[in-house]
């Protein structure tokens, strides 16, 4: 029986044309899983701006050779993108979703919130050197730098997820809860959580929703 973590699925399409050639491009250099890895990860970090503010919640659109299309993605999205890659490149993978308290939130998006509690933060579980290991691409570098935090590197061997210090020591981010790890996009479980913790944002009919 296949492994459920190698599977192509609805959102995590890894069998596409588009994703194979994607991984075909950004691991020509390879000659490891772990490398392979890195370079995925550096590929959907720093290809796709991290954008929270425009929000296409319709299903066809969060398939991840659709987000291929794409040159800015959240948080879902780019943890979407990153686990079809890999488990194109024929390594385990699984999405994996939290919430986070930012620390150092822009004034902008805890308005819009009316919370520093981001909901139902993506990431990616790969199974390397026999262990799970949590990666998140979603700070692109430049972004990074803006923020006054370091860039999140993958090291091929410890987990990746948010940059507890920013760059003068200060808390940036912690993850107050786990929702646990998935073989595809929990889709109606996202939107659910969406709802519960962010009453106030009404997700209109056709589910493309602009926070600016």
């Amino acid at each position: 029986m296949q492994n459920p973590y190698l599977k192509s699925t609805y959102f995590i399409d890894s069998e596409h044309s588009n994703i194979a050639q994607f991984v075909a491009v950004h691991t020509a250099h390879c000659t490891s899983k772990v490398e392979k890895t890195i370079a995925l990860f550096n590929a959907v970090r720093d290809g796709y701006l991290y954008d929270p503010y425009n929000l296409d919640l319709r299903p066809q659109t969060l398939v991840a050779s659709a987000l291929l299309k794409r040159d800015s993605a959240y948080c879902v999205e780019k943890a979407v993108l990153l686990c079809a890659v890999i488990r194109a490149a024929h390594i385990p993978a699984r999405l994996n979703f939290g919430n986070v308290k930012n620390h150092i939130a822009v004034d902008r998006i805890v308005e819009i919130l009316k919370t520093d509690v981001l909901v139902f933060h993506g990431c990616v579980e790969v199974f390397l050197n026999k262990k799970w290991i949590k990666i998140t691409p979603a700070f692109n570098k430049s972004l990074c730098e803006k923020l006054g935090v370091p860039v999140l590197e993958f090291d091929g061997e410890n987990d990746a997820v948010f940059q507890q210090f920013s760059n003068n020591g200060n808390t940036f981010m912690d993850y107050i809860h786990d929702y646990g790890s998935f073989e595809d996009l929990p889709y109606a479980k996202m939107l659910a959580s969406l709802k519960e913790h962010y009453p106030h944002i009404k997700i209109p009919e056709n589910l493309i929703l602009s926070l600016k």
